[in-house]
């Protein structure tokens, strides 16, 4: 195409003399080209100039140029930026545009610096989400209405493609005459203002080497006042692209656009829920249009209003609507009897029987009009019967958003959380007082109680090892979330040093791994309904106390990229056995253990665990947690009820091999004696366990070569003081004990 309108322009060229016979000149082929590829016309820009590029061109060559350039331009007068943009106001017009509630002000100043005799270019600048886009579409409605000025009547506000602009161009210069054409057909016609959604890529946009990008080219335009612009970005952006170039950012008039109020997000929803309405087929009740609003603005922390209140309202819809359709059986069967007819009408072409697959095609036809009407019906049937979207859908589709349960407590998890306690003490034995604690914070956050800014509970464990502090954790998370994955542990022993501190929240600019995010703020990001475990909190450096002050007294922490993260919907637990050192040097002196004597006992070990904590931690610090929850130690009877509790995993672990494994009472009471320690707690069980059962256990079943279904009976010979092992098929209980007796 381009060679031969090169050749056509040599006016001496043989080809183009017996062309211009043909009655084939440069005017015709550019307007074929036009036509057979609109984007053409930019790289062909029409100009009012090309005339006098070819004196003497043929009889019918100027004839036919000014017939072709007459009808381009009582089409349009911006043929180019029709190509490259999209007519907000003649949108408007149409009514594609959704309206645009409040923002009064915005748009008045937007309004006002259009107005404006030099520099009227106004650039939206605000967060993702706030409704800059919006805007620049209300000021094209205000237009159409005639609600502006005198000055702005008949403006079209034409919205730019910046990347269809830059598509395509392979060759060098093609972009710069693109950007030359649009700002001629501008300074042409001074009734466009041209719109610029993400105005920080028009920095670079097109450069390469040697040659201009946009900014540039757009900026002696904005100068001379030849072209109106108004642009729009985010704050990050413009800070980046936009200021660092004071040529291109004195042009623009700064307009700040705040996120939404709630009241004003209602209001924006009450007048846009129409057209949602129509597209899910769903009625919007009032109450779920304000938890749209309060539940997006509490829970979904990292985006910003009117935005994340309207992807609400959209996926409720879209939920309601989905769960709700069910197919009339009449359409089924059509559609089934089409499948089969087109299988009958294939099979009889194969076979070469046309007149019976002809007779399938007419079959097919009418089967495809019955389908049509029903459809139609249908249709009809659902508009009349729409469906209901409440607070309650709204709430679940907010849940699934964040992962954050949001919803009404129903019957079933209310009766679970009433049981939550019984729960918990089946799996951590001996600590009633600290699962009663923890019990109360989950109950007052799931019925709405709890203080929205802060976490749901903030706890530090005290107590020495081995007694549940940790597990307590493990278990609470299971309980929540069926799953340990929503617990975020992190071992504070990793963060003894000063310089490591950092690690939580993320590198600071100019280290390594600044990007990554940190240990913990990046784990609450993707996971904010969860249990923040901070294992032995004593262990790290004091200025990690410091960076904690933030989540405890607010709910949210600053990462090093600027971020807030949301920890509003966590539960943070610090454990610690600090105090407990010199507890176990404390004797309990000389005389009889009496009650009063052990009440004193208990009222010492706290007052040593409360000195020790206030050397350790700061008043701040320790004036911000909910509850400083003492453990107590484990006693002989705890043990018992711990041992059952290890031993159903043993259980488990060798059912799954295809054996059963009985153990006599005698044998368990051998194992709890042996692995009973007040010092230590239960962590010296696990090795009783494992040294007097498993290892023996292991032996047994490595040497006598175990088939499938066998029982290993677990008794206890008193005078080896040692456990013993008999292999058999399918020996009961009662006759291990037999056995057990016979050998004492």
């Amino acid at each position: 195409e381009h060679l031969l309108m090169a050749i056509l322009r040599d006016e001496s060229n043989l080809v183009t003399r017996f062309l211009t016979e043909l009655d084939i000149d440069y005017s015709l082929v550019k307007k074929a080209v036009e036509a057979g590829n609109p984007a053409a016309q930019a790289d062909f820009p029409r100009d009012e100039d090309d005339e006098g590029m070819f004196p003497g061109g043929g009889s019918g060559q100027s004839g036919r140029q000014q017939q072709g350039q007459a009808a381009a331009k009582s089409s349009s007068d911006t043929p180019v930026l029709d190509n490259f943009g999209i007519d907000l106001t003649k949108a408007a017009e149409e009514g594609r545009l959704d309206p645009v509630v409040g923002r009064e002000l915005e748009i008045e100043r937007l309004a006002q610096i259009l107005s404006r005799r030099k520099k009227n270019n106004p650039v939206l600048i605000g967060e993702p989400g706030v409704g800059k886009s919006a805007i620049a579409e209300g000021l094209a409605l205000r237009i159409i209405k005639r609600n502006v000025s005198r000055v702005l009547f008949n403006k079209r506000v034409v919205a730019l493609d910046l990347a269809s602009i830059v598509a395509g161009t392979k060759y060098r210069g093609q972009f710069e005459e693109r950007m030359k054409a649009i700002l001629n057909e501008l300074a042409k016609n001074d009734n466009i203002i041209l719109f610029i959604d993400e105005i920080h890529t028009i920095v670079g946009a097109g450069g390469a080497s040697g040659s201009l990008d946009a900014a540039n080219m757009l900026k002696p335009a904005l100068a001379r006042g030849e072209i109106q612009c108004i642009g729009a970005t985010t704050l990050d952006e413009y800070r980046q692209h936009i200021e660092k170039d004071g040529a291109l950012e004195r042009r623009f008039q700064k307009v700040m656009v705040e996120p939404t109020t709630i009241e004003e997000t209602i209001d924006i929803l009450n007048n846009i829920k129409d057209k949602y309405e129509d597209h899910h087929n769903v009625t919007y009740t009032p109450d779920a249009i304000v938890a749209c609003v309060k539940l997006t603005n509490r829970y979904i922390s990292d985006r910003h209003l009117p935005d994340k209140a309207i992807d609400a309202l959209d996926e409720s819809g879209s939920r309601v609507h989905i769960s709700n359709i069910v197919v009339p059986e009449k359409i089924l069967a059509l559609e089934k009897q089409m499948e089969d007819t087109k299988k009958e009408k294939s099979s009889a072409v194969k076979n070469q029987n046309y007149e019976r697959a002809a007779s399938f095609r007419d079959k097919e036809r009418d089967i495809l009009d019955l389908i049509e009407v029903e459809k139609k019906r249908w249709e009809k049937e659902l508009v009349a019967n729409r469906e209901t979207v409440d607070s309650e859908k709204v709430a679940e589709v907010v849940a699934m958003m964040t992962g954050v349960p949001v919803q009404r407590i129903a019957q079933t998890e209310g009766t679970r959380l009433l049981q939550m306690g019984h729960e918990l003490s089946g799996s951590v034995i001996g600590q009633h007082a600290a699962i009663a604690k923890i019990v109360k914070a989950i109950q007052r956050n799931r019925a709405g109680l709890k203080d929205p800014n802060k976490p749901i509970g903030t706890f530090i464990f005290l107590g020495p090892t081995g007694v549940g502090k940790t597990q307590l954790a493990k278990v609470l998370a299971k309980f929540l979330f069926e799953t340990t994955d929503n617990l975020i542990r992190i071992d504070m022993s990793e963060y003894m040093e000063k310089f490591s501190v950092s690690r939580l929240v993320g590198a600071p600019p100019g280290y390594v791994g600044y990007e990554e995010g940190g240990q913990l703020t990046e784990k609450v990001r993707r996971k904010p309904y969860s249990v923040v475990l901070l294992d032995e909190i004593e262990k790290a450096h004091p200025d990690v106390f410091h960076i904690m002050l933030q989540v405890l007294d607010e709910g949210q922490l600053t990462d090093s990229l600027g971020r807030r993260v949301d920890f509003r919907n966590t539960i943070v637990i610090m454990t610690s056995n600090i105090g407990t050192r010199q507890l176990s040097e404390f004797g309990s002196g000389v005389g009889f253990e009496t009650s009063s004597k052990k009440f004193s006992r208990d009222d010492y070990s706290k007052s040593i665990l409360q000195k020790a904590l206030q050397k350790t931690f700061a008043p701040e610090f320790l004036n911000r947690i909910d509850d400083v929850i003492m453990f107590n130690h484990l006693t002989r009877e705890d043990i018992d009820k711990i041992i059952d509790i290890e031993l159903k995993g043993l259980y488990v672990r060798t059912a799954d091999l295809g054996y059963t494994v009985k153990l006599s009472l005698q044998a368990r009471d051998f194992i709890a004696d042996r692995g009973f320690d007040v010092q230590f707690g239960a962590r010296p069980l696990k090795r009783a366990i494992q040294k007097y059962l498993e290892d023996p256990l292991a032996e047994v079943i490595i040497k006598a070569s175990l088939k499938e279904g066998a029982t290993i009976n677990v008794g206890y010979s008193k005078g080896k003081e040692e456990l013993s092992f008999k292999v058999g098929k399918k020996k009961t209980a009662e006759d291990a004990e037999e056995a057990e007796k016979k050998e004492d």
